[in-house]
């Protein structure tokens, strides 16, 4: 249920990162939870969350602009992947030990093209140089009025749970114990 009124929060807001969560509020409705400095929307559309931010960091890929809204889903990127994910879009956002990946753009529609995007990479159907390209190509479409596939939806069902990656153990409960003693030893 939707009780919180974003809409009066981010009156005060800068221009640019208002702009953005008017986008989500009239896509969406008011959101889950209204702070001074954030919005949040749960279980909307694909996503499992939207934070639209007060602040606003500049990004210059593919052509200067504000991003402000991130989009949430449960997703699993191997390990091995992640330095690819960041070379790609700095706006990528990989939570492995939680299990999730976001894009944080001006938009949701930016957002679903970077996570297309990210899927691409993570299945080896796309390199980092090929989806930089893409994404710049579906950009430049977007704004020509053009089919633009990849911002229209998430290509892919990413998962509902299940994506967490809590790491491997190292220490065992006698080792910890062990260090404990020996600190205990040196005061």
């Amino acid at each position: 249920m939707k009780t919180a009124n974003g809409s009066q929060v981010i009156e005060g807001w800068p221009e640019e990162s208002r702009e953005a969560a008017k986008l989500v509020i009239d896509q969406y409705g008011e959101p889950d939870e209204a702070g001074e400095s954030q919005l949040v929307w749960y279980r909307v559309g694909p996503w499992k969350r939207i934070v639209a931010s007060k602040a606003f960091y500049r990004h210059d890929f593919p052509a200067p602009h504000h991003d402000s809204v991130e989009s949430v889903i449960d997703y699993s990127v191997p390990a091995e992947k992640i330095g690819e994910l960041a070379a790609f879009d700095g706006s990528i956002i990989v939570e492995r030990t939680v299990g999730e990946v976001s894009a944080r753009c001006h938009d949701e529609q930016a957002n679903f093209l970077a996570l297309n995007l990210m899927h691409d990479i993570v299945n080896g159907a796309k390199s980092v140089q090929q989806a930089r390209d893409y994404y710049a190509q579906e950009f430049v479409d977007y704004r020509r009025g053009k089919p633009t596939p990849y911002m229209r939806e998430l290509r892919f069902v990413p998962p509902d749970g299940g994506t967490a990656d809590p790491d491997l153990r190292m220490l065992s409960d006698a080792e910890l114990e062990r260090a404990v003693d020996e600190g205990k030893q040196r005061r």
